[in-house]
């Protein structure tokens, strides 16, 4: 696996470790979620694939991941959109957050989480070994999925959606 850059609470870098360690170890680390909408306000959410290491078969935000030691994050993101759901298209970034979260495999997620949104209108081309699936959903639709089953959705995206959702709908 690729290092990731651990970061203090400020998001100044400290160092690198290999992704999986600093998973294991619970180190804060510098990460990013993409959101994209289409023209009607719905957020293209993707089901993360069964082969991913944690969170696999859930609905999240259109992407995610991690810059590497010297990528500049929105390039990253880009590089990422494209290969997990073949889409090109720019990005801004609206805000960033802390979370930490542990899961039932023992991995923890401590994340400075970039959030960025873009515009996106037609159909993803998905890596199958990132995403199994994918859909297009509104504000009503993704709040209504979440109170009755929120098991089926990631951690960070039940933490951010509202949030996101809010500046688009009054944009």
């Amino acid at each position: 696996m690729a290092d990731v850059i651990l970061v203090n609470s400020k998001d100044f870098p400290i160092g690198t470790m290999e992704k999986l360690e600093a998973h294991q170890k619970g180190k804060l680390h510098r990460a990013y979620s993409v959101f994209l909408f289409n023209n009607q306000q719905e957020l293209l959410l993707q089901k993360r694939a069964a082969t991913k290491y944690h969170s696999a078969n859930l609905w999240s935000n259109t992407c995610c991941s991690h810059p590497a030691p010297g990528e500049h994050l929105t390039t990253s993101a880009q590089n990422r959109l494209l290969n997990e759901m073949g889409i090109t298209t720019s990005l801004q970034s609206l805000f960033s957050f802390t979370y930490k979260t542990e899961f039932e495999n023992g991995l923890i997620e401590h994340e400075l989480d970039h959030v960025l949104i873009g515009k996106f209108n037609a159909s993803p081309l998905p890596n199958p070994a990132e995403a199994s699936d994918w859909k297009y959903a509104s504000f009503k639709e993704v709040s209504n999925g979440i109170k009755l089953n929120p098991e089926h959705y990631t951690f960070w995206f039940k933490e951010i959606y509202k949030r996101v959702f809010k500046f688009i709908l009054s944009n």
